[in-house]
């Protein structure tokens, strides 16, 4: 068996706070993954009731246990939730808490804390790797010194000792908003413990925010602990991401040049991200692990889930098998 695995990213299908909620809905999605030649799923983080598949106790209230939410999706033939992105800025209706910031030393032992309960829930559902957002958007904060680095450092690896509790990588997921943009991440790298804390390689998030994914794969590979395939169709070359608020008036409503997608799937016509090249550098550089695809803002998920099965399976997953060792592809 290949030493990588390939899963998709289920937040395409919500793209309102009240969307995608009944389980017909998930049981359709989840089929259409595993048709499309996918064997697990990516989870976002959400709370309330109208995120049903948003966090341990809702999916307990909605399965009758994390357990059950395990049956339920090998029912739709998906094998495991491969990973979950959570954002600690997001609040927590069931643990009534509000934003965290790992900026913050006394929001560090609530984020450790949530982190080691995701990870049990990941754990029991099969999962490898739990996502967090390192810090909040450049714009939303003051640039990022060598103090305020320490301090996201300290957070992450105490968040790090939670999850391996359970068995459970943490990864770094940095977006094209990120303060950490730029050379912010491997200077934060640079003072995580490498036992503790990995990163997440995001293609699209890379590529819009001007950043090749071919060069942070030659530069920190025995650091990528996880990988996220999405296409990208623009690339935020005049720097709006400094702006406030960007998720709103850049990401979600294109900024200046009214950019009406970032992203795509894999493959989509139009898109910058060459996925054989970036599939080959990631086999040299030893990587196993999940590749999850993802495409953002989709306006046909299902389309999109099967097109970027179609890349994988015709394409990507023969380069992978042809490079394992003879007896495990």
């Amino acid at each position: 068996m290949s030493a990588i695995r390939w899963s998709y990213a289920i937040n395409q299908w919500k793209p309102q706070f009240d969307d995608f909620v009944r389980r017909e809905q998930h049981e359709r999605a989840l089929k259409t993954l595993s048709i499309a030649g996918f064997e697990g799923v990516e989870l976002t983080y959400g709370t309330g009731r109208w995120e049903p598949l948003g966090n341990p106790q809702q999916l307990a209230a909605n399965f009758g246990s994390v357990a059950g939410f395990r049956d339920f999706l090998r029912s739709c033939a998906v094998d495991a939730v491969s990973s979950w992105y959570w954002d600690p800025a997001e609040r927590s209706m069931e643990d009534l808490t509000g934003p965290l910031s790992p900026l913050v030393e006394a929001d560090v032992p609530a984020i450790a804390q949530r982190a080691g309960v995701l990870a049990g829930a990941l754990a029991e559902l099969g999962g490898s790797v739990l996502l967090v957002r390192p810090v909040p958007g450049a714009g939303d904060v003051e640039p990022l010194d060598d103090d305020a680095l320490a301090r996201v450092a300290a957070c992450w690896d105490a968040a790090g000792r939670a999850t391996a509790e359970h068995g459970i990588r943490l990864a770094l997921h940095v977006d094209f908003l990120s303060a950490l943009r730029r050379d912010h991440v491997p200077r934060l790298l640079d003072r995580t413990d490498p036992a503790l804390v990995g990163l997440a390689l995001d293609t699209g998030e890379l590529t819009v925010g001007g950043i090749d994914p071919l060069g942070v794969i030659e530069r920190s590979g025995d650091r990528i602990w996880h990988v996220q395939f999405k296409d990208a169709l623009a690339v935020d070359d005049a720097e709006e991401y400094l702006q406030p608020h960007a998720h709103w008036t850049v990401r979600v409503r294109g900024g200046a040049r009214e950019v009406p997608r970032w992203f795509a799937e894999p493959g989509a016509d139009g898109g910058l991200v060459d996925f054989p090249a970036v599939t080959r550098a990631l086999l040299d550089a030893g990587y196993s692990g999940w590749i999850v695809v993802e495409s953002d803002q989709s306006p046909q998920p299902a389309a999109s889930a099967l097109l970027a099965g179609y890349l994988v399976q015709r394409e990507l997953r023969p380069l992978v098998e042809s490079a394992a060792p003879e007896g495990t592809a």
